[in-house]
């Protein structure tokens, strides 16, 4: 069905089986089909839908669906990378991804920060701040998620339900990495980093007026990286580049990621 004009990174955090047992958690198991793909099961507006969530569709994507029992479903499909979707209606136009290569050196991936944001990183670390890691507990009332609850409500902005969070750290703590940063004893940051095969992903952060003052989420995030590394990772997925936090995308990109486009979103269905 679809040539993909690149290779996806690693293998996506929604095509994970920690995010599968997750979602079984949750009560919500996927389809899986028999090639592999985790097809999840939703329903809009009371009509039930197929998602093949940051996946390239392979050629007998058909034929998997209807031995999986859904080949007449409305299907959404968001590739992981740009390719050919025949027989689809494009329901919305490629987004930017910021990736951060971590397959090479430390010494490598720092020349590859821009200027301000390494100065940024130096500053943090002169400013005595500790940096401490540890999974994230499958707890709601974690400092982090109850922060990020927080941010959703003043911001108007949408994610995981905190619920999956929990559900994925339940299903896979060793696959969670909470970096927290504290300034003479007092938390000021935090960020969420879950794994997947050898890639990562960005998940959630939190930050006060004194992480800001003191460029936390810098030092924070090469910690990060430098753990990631060590553990095999050889991309950070930092996430999607939106016009509308133009002060985030440029932390994204000065600290050395590469913005990458996606495939777009696609509807797939028998009437059309």
């Amino acid at each position: 069905m679809c040539e993909a004009d690149a290779a996806p990174m690693s293998q996506p955090l929604m095509q994970y089986p920690a995010f599968a047992a997750a979602l079984q958690l949750m009560g919500l198991p996927p389809v899986i089909l028999p090639g592999g793909l985790m097809v999840l099961r939703r329903s809009v507006a009371g009509v039930p839908i197929a998602m093949l969530p940051r996946a390239v569709p392979p050629p007998d994507l058909s034929r998997q669906l209807a031995a999986a029992g859904l080949g007449r479903l409305p299907l959404i499909l968001s590739p992981e990378v740009p390719c050919k979707m025949p027989r689809a209606l494009r329901l919305a136009g490629s987004r930017m991804m910021a990736v951060l290569p971590l397959d090479r050196s430390a010494a490598d991936r720092r020349t590859r920060m821009h200027p301000k944001w390494r100065n940024r990183w130096r500053r943090a670390q002169d400013a005595g701040l500790e940096v401490t890691d540890a999974p994230l507990p499958p707890d709601l009332s974690h400092p982090l998620l109850r922060a990020e609850q927080g941010q959703r409500a003043e911001r108007g902005y949408d994610g995981w339900p905190l619920a999956l969070t929990c559900a994925f750290a339940a299903a896979a703590p060793d696959r969670t990495r909470v970096f927290s940063a504290r300034h003479k004893g007092q938390p000021i940051a935090r960020m969420l980093f879950l794994r997947h095969g050898n890639g990562a992903t960005y998940h959630i952060g939190q930050t006060t007026d004194a992480g800001r003052r003191h460029h936390a989420h810098n030092l924070l995030l090469d910690a990060a990286c430098d753990w990631l590394a060590a553990q095999g990772c050889q991309t950070l997925d930092l996430g999607p580049l939106d016009p509308r936090t133009p002060g985030l995308n440029r932390f994204k990109l000065r600290s050395g990621a590469q913005a990458r486009p996606t495939g777009g979103t696609w509807l797939r269905w028998r009437p059309f």
